[in-house]
């Protein structure tokens, strides 16, 4: 009978502190998940998230929280289940408190990119649906959302678009459509003298409100 070469088992071998580390990041990122699990439901509950968020130094509405969420995909408000947990942290290496802080800098960094950025925006319009069916966002929550994940890099458009939303009697909720729209047009627009704002366009009609709006302010003004 031949003799069976060692070296088969080689591959095998050479696997196994990788997979032991692997195995030992997760008990640990699991272990984090339930120093702040609600056992009753087997996930965070908004209770969890608030003790999180204290711990981080941050606060609940901070644009972080909500980054962290698009991270692992999270999908209901409030709630991070234990799969959602695991793939938020794993992605980040951050398997306790203080490297999820330290990780939180580069977080912002990775949303920051464009191609995420426009994930994250329309992932903050559907994490913020929490209601079952609902397909669109009362004004008053579309203005708070608005100010917090475009705020700081469009704050003029944002201030204007948020004083017309309250102003305007028409619309009592945003749409998906509307709220990705909002985001081109901060990008493409002119802004505030909308020379190149062409209404012939396909802009939804509440855009073309909006600009008629602020163009009528600009001539009475």
């Amino acid at each position: 009978m031949p003799r069976v070469s060692k070296r088969k088992s080689n591959p095998v071998k050479s696997s196994e502190p990788a997979a032991k580390k692997i195995t030992k990041e997760v008990e640990r990122i699991d272990s984090f998940f339930a120093s702040y699990a609600n056992t009753s439901l087997g996930m965070i509950d908004p209770e969890g998230v608030e003790k999180l968020c204290s711990d981080l130094s941050v606060e609940h509405t901070d644009v972080r929280v909500l980054m962290l969420a698009w991270k692992m995909n999270a999908t209901k408000q409030g709630y991070f289940t234990q799969d959602e947990w695991r793939t938020g942290l794993k992605s980040l290496h951050a398997d306790t408190l203080k490297k999820l802080k330290k990780q939180l800098p580069e977080l912002q960094k990775e949303v920051a990119m464009k191609e995420n950025f426009e994930d994250f925006y329309r992932f903050s319009f559907r994490y913020c649906l929490t209601e079952d069916k609902q397909k669109n966002l009362d004004i008053e929550t579309a203005c708070l959302l608005l100010n917090l994940v475009l705020g700081p890099d469009y704050n003029l458009q944002v201030d204007s678009f948020i004083d017309y939303l309250k102003f305007q009697k028409e619309y009592k909720v945003i749409n998906l459509d509307q709220w990705t729209n909002f985001y081109r047009f901060c990008q493409e627009i002119e802004f505030p003298d909308l020379k190149n704002y062409d209404d012939c366009l396909a802009w939804p009609i509440i855009l073309d409100n909006f600009v008629d709006w602020l163009r009528e302010k600009s001539t009475s003004a």
